[in-house]
């Protein structure tokens, strides 16, 4: 089947992905060219969950998650959706309204930090986030509009720069959707949703907006009293190569959260593993956007320009060490910031000839700028603020230039060779004043793959790039820490990534596609968590080694499988006697999922993840807990607009964790010095959720 009709074909019931949201040509190659090239590659695209066939990416780790699969299994959270990339593990340690925690290829990625994360081309990463680096908040997203989810693993990519050293996802949504789509849904813990979404031609294009609304309380002795509200209205005519698409998007959310707590506490009885040592935890959020899409073809060049306007708050409430600092108000601090952030990314390819064989050739040229003002840090006692550790006025603007050539040498080799160059501006006025000031820095990042095949329906890629993440703006000019006033020495504004890739994906096997992709990735420096300060530290360089391999299974035109296993060895490659573990990172991940889908009115979902222990600080001696969650749907059809679906999440019921963390912290009544302990915050139990969908 030809991966244009596979497009089709994936998108799930009552939706239609529009002409201007296709998966647009190669852009490597012109149409012609990208037609011959299907047919001299045998393309084949397993239908369903994936469009991952043979022919249709430039990595093995690179992939495509349909809308189908995002429609067919349960997910506790928006933000899971991208814990269908393989490999991607998405967890928790506070409130739901708090962007969620990543794991990929031995990162433990905190909120974001060596993943790019990008919606409809707007980059979700925060730069200098008041809370941590790259934080990466996905709950605005309503998940019933998201048309697919491109994925790249590694640093191989030209049009790929800030944090996307362990990869990046772009996120689409649809422009369009055939029918009108309203549903309600009601849970345990005081869960309640409801959305209505809906498109309508207007003059010559169409006009798609949805609102989305919720409630949830959680299973937490301190209700969450989660409240949130989303919405988008979108305008788009055209095609994927000539059409364009203007989106507006608003969220705004409030909520109690019950952060990571010490084992001892609920060992010596103080709580129960769902109770909170400070119930005035929590946050408030709001995120609202203007983007812009627009794409032309000419005869042999394609031009793409993506433009965007955010504008976020934030107001984080948390409290990680209790009373080690502070024995008589406590620990509690929050962390504020007032947010806009601007940019575009335009690009231009063209398509020809080089001494007789097919080549392309793109230019693209990317901006970015933010300005928070203010990003604060302040100790407080239940939500009141009783001394502001620190106050920033923050600038940080970026701009990049790729090049990148794509030759086809013969039908069964060809080459893609790349290189960006990035600058960075940082200025930050602090009411620190040794901590002011301005610094910049630029990179280089070239990159190379070679793609052999295929034979046999069996295609194999050598893959090598380099990238990077930037460091906070604050660090790149303080010279004091905030807190104890110490000399510190400013952090290196940008840190290195060195990464390598070899791999093969076959379809072999009828009905089967599967690809297995031996890794290997350098890191300048980390940035490990820091407990007593509840961020992150730069740390020593390290080194992560690893293999993946996802398998995609159509047993039966109603039936889908998918098995997805990694494992992963990190360290740190600079001496120090404390060790070399990488306290935080992901050694053995492994997913299943099982899809039915129109068995007679009846469909449903097996979804099964597990991530493994983790060391927790340099010397191994103290490890994390392995997680194992099976989520189950089961639903039926009333009529071709009725549905009703239940979702049973953590279907077993098990008393596991979402995260573990080792550190010092004090209860009251303990030595001032405090207590090194674990610290976690449990998974929760079993849920719930009954969902009633009408299409109109």
């Amino acid at each position: 089947m030809a991966q244009g009709q596979a497009a089709q074909d994936d998108q799930p019931p009552g939706l239609e992905l529009s002409s201007a949201q296709t998966a647009p040509l190669d852009a490597a190659n012109p149409p012609d060219a990208a037609a011959s090239r299907d047919q001299q590659l045998e393309t084949t695209v397993i239908t369903g969950h994936y469009d991952n066939g043979v022919g249709t990416s430039d990595a093995a780790s690179q992939g495509r998650i349909t809308a189908k699969l995002i429609e067919n299994r349960p997910t506790l959270r928006t933000g899971e959706i991208m814990e269908l990339i393989p490999g991607l593990i998405v967890s928790q340690h506070s409130g739901e309204g708090k962007a969620n925690q990543y794991y990929l290829r031995g990162f433990n990625l905190d909120h974001g930090t060596d993943f790019a994360t990008f919606v409809d081309g707007m980059p979700i990463n925060s730069r200098s986030h008041a809370h941590g680096q790259g934080y990466t908040d996905l709950n605005f997203l309503i998940p019933e509009l998201v048309s697919r989810i491109d994925y790249k693993k590694g640093t191989y990519y030209a049009d790929e720069g800030d944090f996307a050293s362990a990869g990046a996802g772009h996120i689409s949504i649809f422009n369009t959707l055939l029918k009108g789509l309203a549903s309600l849904t009601v849970g345990s813990y005081g869960y309640q949703r409801g959305l209505i979404a809906n498109s309508t031609p207007v003059a010559s294009g169409n006009l798609l907006y949805a609102i989305d609304v919720g409630h949830n309380n959680g299973p937490w002795d301190v209700p969450e009293k989660n409240r949130k509200a989303a919405g988008v209205l979108r305008y788009s005519q055209g095609q994927p190569d000539n059409g364009f698409s203007v989106t507006a998007m608003g969220y705004d959310a409030k909520w109690t959260s019950t952060d990571q707590i010490p084992e001892r506490a609920v060992d010596q009885g103080l709580i129960n593993r769902f109770g909170s040592l400070d119930p005035t935890d929590g946050g408030k959020t709001s995120r609202y956007s203007l983007s812009l899409d627009w794409a032309r073809r000419g005869d042999n060049t394609l031009t793409k320009f993506n433009a965007y306007a955010v504008q976020s708050k934030l107001n984080l409430i948390s409290n990680f060490t209790f009373f080690l600092d502070d024995p008589d108000h406590g620990d509690q601090f929050s962390q504020t910031e007032l947010r806009r952030t601007y940019g575009f990314d335009l690009s231009r390819t063209w398509f020809g000839k080089l001494g007789g064989f097919d080549t392309s050739n793109r230019i693209g040229l990317q901006t970015r700028y933010d300005y928070l003002d203010p990003v604060t840090l302040n100790h407080t006692a239940g939500r009141q603020i009783l001394s502001t550790i620190s106050s920033s006025k923050v600038k940080e603007s970026s701009v990049a230039l790729y090049f990148e050539n794509t030759t086809s040498w013969t039908d069964k080799f060809r080459t893609i060779a790349g290189i960006r160059t990035d600058r960075f501006d940082f200025d930050v006025a602090s009411n620190i004043a040794e901590n002011s000031g301005k610094a910049n820095s630029s990179i280089t990042s070239p990159k190379l793959s070679l793609i052999f095949g295929p034979w046999a329906k069996t295609e194999a890629f050598l893959n090598y790039g380099e990238g990077f993440h930037s460091n906070d703006a604050r660090g790149t000019t303080a010279h004091l820490t905030p807190k104890e006033l110490l000399p510190v020495d400013p952090v290196t504004p940008l840190v290195k990534a060195r990464g390598a890739e070899v791999g093969v994906r076959t379809a072999i096997i009828p009905g089967l596609e599967s690809s297995i992709a031996l890794w290997r990735l350098a890191l300048g420096s980390e940035l490990v968590f820091s407990g007593d300060a509840g961020d992150t530290t730069p740390s020593r360089a390290s080194i992560r080694r690893g293999v993946e391999w996802n398998n995609h299974y159509v047993a039966t035109p109603w039936l889908l499988f998918d098995l997805d296993l990694a494992l992963s060895r990190t360290r740190f490659t600079q001496f120090d006697p404390v060790g070399d573990y990488i306290p935080g990172s992901v050694e053995r991940v492994a997913s299943f999922g099982a899809s039915i889908s129109d068995l007679g009115p009846w469909f449903g979902a097996l979804q099964f993840r597990y991530f493994g222990p983790r060391p927790l600080i340099e010397d191994n001696t103290v490890r994390s807990h392995s997680t194992a969650i099976t989520n189950l749907r089961v639903g039926y059809k009333v009529d071709k607009d009725w549905k009703v679906t239940l979702d049973v999440l953590n279907v077993f019921n098990r008393a596991q964790r979402e995260i573990d963390y080792f550190y010092r912290s004090r209860l009251q009544g303990e030595p001032a010095e405090g207590v090194n302990d674990v610290h976690f915050h449990p998974t929760e139990p079993r849920v719930f959720r009954l969902t009633l969908t009408s299409r109109f």
